[in-house]
């Protein structure tokens, strides 16, 4: 899988990974702080922040593997520093990963545009929430209920994993700092449709 890609993009993927898993890990200490005041939904809330890896990965390196690979990373370094979920979470990891992953594949990872984004975000949500079904106990929770996690889960993969990972990686590449990556190949487009827009 990794044969295709530059080492630079082997780096930055990793790199990717530890900040992120050191994120994923304090929001967990977030949704425990707002979980005891609303309970498990909280996390449902917040659910996107630990898929947006990612989706950053595959914007920038816009190759197979990118999403499933950073995301299992993130997770495995996340055991390592602390989530006390343990080896589990790794698996958690690479189902998230694989749902955004889906997404990509089925575009023929070739079409990066922003309701594809959205889409990996919600890929991530349904997969996420099918383990959980399976390993989680949703099953004893009402019909209802589980309507409403399902619901936030989805919306919150979409707005902050796919919304605000393209957000980040866009900040990213305008600071400079992802030139020759594959999402830099976008600029010249934007540049040039800026320059035709206000040209005389």
């Amino acid at each position: 899988m990794l044969k295709s890609w530059k080492l630079k993009e082997v780096v930055l993927m990793s790199v990717l990974a530890v900040v992120f898993a050191v994120v994923y890990l304090l929001f967990v200490h977030v949704g425990n702080i707002w979980a005891g005041f609303i309970g498990p939904i909280a996390y449902e809330w917040i659910f996107g922040i630990w898929f947006i890896v990612s989706i950053i990965c595959m914007y920038i390196i816009r190759k197979p593997g990118a999403a499933v690979l950073s995301e299992t990373v993130a997770a495995a370094i996340e055991v390592m520093i602390g989530n006390a979920v343990g080896p589990r979470l790794i698996l958690s990891g690479l189902i998230q990963g694989l749902g955004a992953e889906a997404a990509f594949a089925a575009t023929g990872y070739k079409r990066f545009n922003t309701w594809v984004l959205i889409l990996a975000g919600v890929g991530s949500a349904v997969f996420s929430f099918a383990f959980g079904f399976l390993v989680s106990g949703y099953a004893a929770l009402s019909p209802t209920y589980l309507a409403l996690m399902f619901g936030l889960r989805v919306i919150s993969g979409a707005l902050i994993a796919g919304l605000g990972g393209k957000w980040v990686s866009d900040g990213l590449l305008a600071m400079g700092a992802l030139r020759g990556y594959a999402i830099s190949r976008d600029k010249p487009k934007r540049e040039q449709k800026v320059t035709v827009q206000h040209g005389r």
